[in-house]
């Protein structure tokens, strides 16, 4: 059985400093210039101590992906903005999500006015 529970490490391929910020993108699902602009506002603003004193203890207790991890076969990102590609390879895949989100609500716009769906609806209420 899988277990679903997110799990922090830190991420030695895509460090700056001990790759804590990468850690950190990677299970907030976010970019990690995201994570590295907001410690480095956070330390500009706030004192600085305390955030280098957060790195140094997050970077002790945070461990390092292991070698052979699931977490470095999704590496690839699957947006067309997020991987850098031009303007007309963007269009093409943002029409195809498009068409593909079209098909989903023609098929759930089917379902919804359906004699089916009015039975299980009635069924539901019973």
């Amino acid at each position: 059985m899988k277990n679903n529970s997110k799990k922090i490490y830190r991420d030695p391929k895509n460090r700056i400093l001990g790759g804590v910020c990468a850690a950190l993108a990677r299970y907030l699902g976010i970019e990690n210039w995201i994570t590295r602009l907001l410690v480095i506002t956070a330390f500009l603003f706030t004192g600085g101590f305390f955030i280098v004193l957060a790195y140094i203890a997050a970077y002790f207790i945070i461990d390092e992906i292991p070698a052979q991890s699931e977490f470095y076969a999704h590496n690839i990102k699957t947006k067309s903005w997020q991987s850098g590609s031009s303007a007309p390879e963007m269009l093409v895949s943002i029409s195809h999500e498009f068409e593909a989100m079209d098909k989903k609500i023609t098929s759930i716009e089917a379902y919804v006015t359906s004699f089916a769906f009015k039975m299980d609806r009635e069924f539901r209420r019973r």
